[in-house]
């Protein structure tokens, strides 16, 4: 289909076709650009990508969402400080490529993941082109690579200092199970994340909620963390522990010291997951979950009534375990639950999203899946 609707809009077949997932970030968040260690997995929703080269230095790119609409631009025109919309995320990985990219290019995108549901469709986006590019052009670059590329291009192009987190687990997730990432080193480890053979399964709550205050709030914390890591003469906040945090109160404003908290908090976290994980201990990894929320919450204050109205009716409805996911100030929660559970969860939660006066939430249940990977060429 991606490949008829290519030649139709631009004449020639494809020469690549090429994938990649959004993300559930299961524990870890808001840790990445301090250096810590995330465990994220790669969702069944995916966007897909179908590119060839031309002979002349003109881009042309469409997508899938948008009908009608052609942007057309140059490689000689490509610059981070021209105006546009999303087409940027596309144009920021051919920037990042630099001269490894020589000549232009027809684009047409089909984005399957979710807009604003914090499942991460921007990486999704920046990974189905990074893939092909490193493909078609023989970049040979390695997967932790084309992360770093991508994450520069959404930095410095698109302008979101995002982590490294997104597009590493789109990159190098593998089905079946959660990546653990070092975001020091971009080092990964896959963590079998069988729910299926437990009964189990992760609900994934779209609040639909989008408030205004997502891009300016994420910044804004990010420098907390930073600030708080100089002051405590370390690298970034993964270098410190919870005593060491403690001792080195003083140094801090209090609202440092909130954020540095909820961060050390949720790297030890990720930790104490993995190894109920390895011991197919969901009771555990659901509080542990839980206990994430609070502290974004409470903490790192990103949470919104939304969120905290789908997390807390989850846990009323039979959830072992639940919590915001992404950003923040709305996009989506995760609920675990045992499958014969979700179903009277989804009417309740829908039910106090009815009763509060909120938009209808979407539901979307997913089981770890792979990373990018080009489909045909």
């Amino acid at each position: 289909m991606l490949s008829s609707d290519f030649t139709a809009l631009f004449g020639q077949a494809p020469e690549m076709i090429s994938e990649a997932p959004g993300r559930v970030n299961l524990i870890g968040e808001h840790v990445d650009y301090c250096d810590g260690f995330v465990m994220p997995f790669a969702i069944s929703d995916r966007t897909y990508a179908a590119i060839k080269r031309r002979s002349d230095r003109k881009i042309r790119i469409a997508s899938a969402q948008r009908p009608g609409e052609v942007i057309e631009t140059s490689l000689d025109q490509i610059s981070p400080d021209k105006a546009g919309d999303w087409e940027r995320y596309i144009l920021g990985v051919i920037w990042a490529f630099g001269n490894r990219i020589t000549t232009g290019l027809d684009i047409l995108v089909d984005g399957r993941v979710a807009l604003g549901a914090g499942l991460s469709s921007s990486a999704a986006l920046e990974c189905s082109i990074a893939i092909a590019l490193n493909q078609l052009f023989t970049a040979d670059l390695s997967l932790p690579d084309l992360a770093r590329l991508a994450q520069r291009s959404e930095n410095e192009y698109v302008g979101m200092p995002c982590g490294i987190m997104d597009q590493s687990v789109s990159l190098m997730a593998q089905a079946g199970s959660a990546l653990l990432l070092d975001c020091r080193d971009l080092s990964t480890e896959q963590i079998p994340f069988d729910l299926a053979s437990s009964g189990l399964e992760l609900l994934i709550i779209d609040t639909r909620a989008h408030h205004a205050l997502v891009d300016g709030g994420y910044a804004e914390r990010r420098a907390s963390c930073e600030s708080a890591a100089a002051k405590l003469g370390i690298k970034a906040l993964r270098d410190s522990s919870i005593s060491q945090l403690e001792s080195s109160r003083s140094k801090l404003t209090e609202l440092e010291y909130m954020r540095a908290e909820h961060v050390v908090n949720d790297i030890a976290r990720v930790h104490q997951c993995v190894e109920h994980l390895k011991l197919a201990d969901f009771k555990s990894v659901g509080e542990i979950l839980t206990q994430s929320h609070a502290s974004l919450r409470d903490l790192f204050e990103i949470s919104c009534p939304e969120l905290d109205l789908a997390v807390a009716t989850a846990l009323a409805n039979k959830s072992l375990g639940g919590r915001m996911i992404g950003g923040g100030f709305g996009g989506s929660a995760i609920a675990l639950f045992k499958v014969a559970d979700i179903d009277q969860a989804k009417v309740a939660i829908a039910a106090a999203f009815k009763s509060a006066g909120f938009t209808e939430p979407r539901f979307f249940t997913s089981l770890p899946s792979s990373g990018a990977a080009v489909i045909s060429n």
